[in-house]
């Protein structure tokens, strides 16, 4: 796609309405909606898919996941349709800090690895499919969500690199940062050997 001059205060709009939209609490709307109870005081207390599904219903994990995914990959297509990849990027960055920093939960928000897959995808389909392979085939493998998800941010830019958008490899890295950190927890528990499996 040819490149498109924007100015420094059409990025701003662009970065503002993704984080807008980002901040969308999905996963606690559905939750509500389907008679679940507060997403807040089940399982980890997180905003996202994962914790959805303790709830017991797959449904609601499943809508939540598709939603969350698409919060990153909607804010960023239509930005470049109408400014360009570099709206593109900067309106899928704060879509995913918008799912994990939402103001209307006072900053406290889910762990951002749907928002981050959707927002690969959206920015380009071949480096998306190989990062959600890649969750999948850990996930398969281990049965550990976490674990997954820094898998396919950790290799998120490498693959890039190899399939052909290194565009975004600056963007990448951010990400990565971004999903390690909300996992910072996690990661402690996984080095202590005592991070859950899905479904418990």
């Amino acid at each position: 796609m040819p490149s498109i001059e924007i100015s420094l205060t059409a990025l701003l709009i662009w970065a503002i309405l993704g984080y807008l939209f980002g901040s969308i609490p999905f996963g606690i709307l559905i939750s509500r909606m389907m008679g679940l109870g507060n997403l807040r005081d089940i399982g980890s207390g997180n905003i996202g898919a994962t914790n959805v599904l303790r709830t017991g219903s797959k449904p609601a994990a499943l809508a939540t996941l598709i939603l969350d995914g698409a919060k990153g990959a909607v804010a960023a297509l239509i930005a470049r349709a109408m400014a360009g990849e570099d709206a593109a990027q900067a309106a899928g960055l704060m879509a995913l800090i918008g799912h994990c920093y939402p103001i209307w939960l006072k900053f406290q928000g889910g762990k951002g690895v749907a928002t981050f897959l959707g927002l690969l995808l959206a920015l380009s389909f071949p480096v998306g499919a190989a990062s959600c392979a890649t969750w999948l085939v850990v996930a398969a493998l281990k049965r550990i969500s976490s674990l997954a998800a820094l898998a396919a941010a950790g290799t998120s830019t490498f693959w890039m690199t190899l399939l052909g958008y290194p565009q975004g490899f600056v963007l990448g890295v951010i990400l990565t940062v971004l999903i390690f950190w909300r996992h910072k927890a996690n990661i402690t528990r996984l080095r202590a050997g005592t991070e859950p499996k899905i479904g418990k």
